[in-house]
């Protein structure tokens, strides 16, 4: 007699709609090692005693919070720091960094009580987008945010400690190096088959699939994979199927893994078959008898005297290869080059009138502007040079007032490069009073113009980004559409950013976050292009600085999974990093 609907779980009803791996991964961590050199000597006889402060910075309050502290090193100018300072790095976020270097004279860890040495500022993005992930930087002795007690409560307010300092002395050097945590960075391939299931179909056999999770320290589980299902079977054979083992056990290889069996419905309410637990380990073990796993459903066990199980489940083959990452690349010396186009169509607005999305105020950076800051801030972390090309389109040009489609923001054809995001904001705002506004809205041009450039490099070495900020609907879809397609087989994503009230919906096809673009019949070989409308970034209570972190992570968050699938269908691996830096031998005294 078939099961009856005793044997449903409930809670199954939304398998359907499991995206497997989406937020079970942990955020990648890097660790940060701390050294400096040529310190300024605090101590009358015998040399300072440093301690590193890191201190991390709100993205809502733009408060500096104090992260961790270093192990203090005895009389030297030059610490090599043991103790590491581990982040969670997020490509898409600007995470600003403040280093505060001590010298101490007591064991109390009330910082007022020690001497400044001098501090340094960075971005997490600096420190790993640097050649071998190494940053050297000047340390400096002035601003006076390092003076905890300008905001202590209770506290009267006193002089900053800069005015014992000596204003304008060099404070030695700190070097900076980052490495990305090597643990839970395995993906594992895996096959099953399962042999005289329960049969659950009254007019057929089952439709059977599996659901694994992994188990947490509270004892609850989260759900991480699920299989296809294999239609009208008892002895199903699923197909291979990657998962990183960060996701199946979060790098505790004797963590118990749960996996159900179910009889696939089309309404949702599947029938559960039952259940086995593993682990990383046992699994490690590859195709063996200690691989097969007798299929339990509890109830039907309690039931009925005779239950021996509802079938087995055996693992058929077991891989593991290690997954390179973003970092692994930039690590590897990996370029990524970040250029800007800008509309200059008519449909903007007169730059001279408050009503233009382009208008110039004198208190306010208008939208274009804005959204190059926000995205172009973080990406220039990752380019050693920090000279960027920035173009226009949709404009008549001097001297002839032709219109262009990819001209130069600095009137330079033969050198399009800014230098920094400043200097592409000074070419902005000198071509806002030299060209004429005009039209149509053609993209095609400027995407075929960065993947020039991209089609040159197709080796690993470089990545392009381009970002397009634009008022209006586009003009030339097909072109564009064809230039994408075509680009898709490059090192190259590409950005765009919808200001003004506009409707947007061709950039949401171009976007191919629900339906891959293609053009003439061809399928883009991946998804390179992420669209946001700025509007959606209007802070109501006007903290712009809060607005434009949510647009730069949101706009930014694709690019390394796009990085990465194009170095994965290239087979191309990042080059090894310089090997690391050994420090000499150095005394250590208790942490404050």
């Amino acid at each position: 007699m078939e099961e009856d609907a005793m044997d449903k779980l409930d809670d199954m009803a939304s398998v359907s709609e499991f995206d497997p791996i989406a937020g079970s991964i942990p955020a990648t961590k890097v660790e940060i090692t701390v050294s400096c050199r040529n310190l300024l000597d605090r101590d009358t006889f015998s040399k300072s005693d440093p301690l590193c402060v890191l201190y991390t910075q709100g993205i809502e309050t733009k408060q500096w919070r104090e992260f961790g502290r270093t192990e203090v090193i005895d009389n030297t100018l030059n610490p090599d720091f043991v103790r590491k300072f581990v982040l969670d790095y997020f490509f898409e976020e600007k995470q600003n960094l403040r280093f505060d270097l001590y010298d101490v004279d007591s064991k109390s860890p009330d910082l007022s009580k020690h001497d400044f040495l001098g501090q340094a500022f960075c971005t997490l993005g600096e420190i790993v987008g640097s050649p071998g992930s190494r940053l050297e930087k000047p340390l400096i002795y002035g601003t006076g945010e390092h003076d905890w007690r300008k905001t202590v409560p209770g506290k009267p307010p006193r002089l900053p400690l800069i005015s014992s300092g000596i204003p304008g002395k060099k404070c030695g050097t700190i070097i900076l190096s980052a490495e990305e945590l090597g643990n839970c960075r395995d993906v594992t391939t895996m096959q099953f088959c399962a042999n005289k299931l329960d049969k659950k179909d009254f007019f057929g056999k089952s439709d059977p699939f599996m659901v694994f999770y992994r188990s947490n320290e509270d004892g609850s589980f989260t759900i991480c994979h699920k299989t296809e299902v294999v239609k009208n079977t008892l002895n199903p054979v699923w197909q291979a199927f990657s998962i990183p083992v960060r996701a199946l056990c979060n790098g505790d290889y004797d963590r118990t893994i749960k996996i159900e069996v179910y009889d696939w419905d089309r309404d949702g309410s599947h029938d559960y078959i039952g259940e086995f637990t593993t682990s990383y380990r046992e699994l490690a073990r590859g195709q063996s008898q200690f691989n097969v796993y007798e299929v339990v459903n509890t109830k039907k066990r309690l039931k009925k005297k005779k239950y021996v199980n509802s079938g087995t489940v055996t693992l058929l083959s077991f891989t593991v290869e290690s997954e390179y990452t973003f970092l692994d690349y930039i690590k590897g010396g990996t370029q990524i080059n970040f250029t800007v186009a800008i509309d200059f169509t008519a449909s903007n607005g007169n730059p001279s009138q408050s009503t233009s999305l382009h208008y110039m105020n004198p208190y306010q950076m208008n939208a274009y502007a804005m959204a190059l800051k926000a995205v172009g801030e973080i990406i220039q972390d990752y380019d050693s040079d920090k000279m960027f090309p920035a173009l226009g389109f949709g404009a008549k040009i001097p001297p002839d007032g032709r219109v262009s489609h990819e001209f130069p923001l600095n009137g330079n054809p033969e050198n399009p490069y800014c230098n920094g995001i400043e200097g592409i904001l000074e070419a902005y705002h000198r071509s806002l009073k030299t060209v004429q506004l005009y039209g149509p809205t053609n993209f095609a041009p400027v995407v075929n113009h960065v993947a020039r450039y991209a089609a040159a490099v197709q080796d690993g070495s470089q990545y392009f980004v381009l970002l397009i900020i634009t008022d209006g609907v586009i003009s030339d879809m097909a072109q564009t559409k064809e230039a994408i397609v075509n680009a898709a087989k490059l090192p190259m994503s590409i950005i765009i950013v919808g200001v003004g009230q506009a409707e947007f919906d061709a950039m949401v096809e171009l976007d191919g976050d629900d339906i891959r673009i293609s053009s003439r019949g061809k399928l883009a070989e991946r998804d390179i292009v992420q669209f946001v409308p700025f509007r959606d970034y209007i802070d109501r209570t006007g903290n712009h600085v809060l607005s434009m972190a949510r647009l730069a992570k949101d706009v930014l968050a694709e690019i390394p999974d796009q990085f990465i699938s194009y170095m994965k269908s290239r087979g191309i691996k990042p080059h090894p990093a310089p090997p690391p830096y050994t420090p000499p031998g150095h005394a250590v005294h208790t942490q404050i």
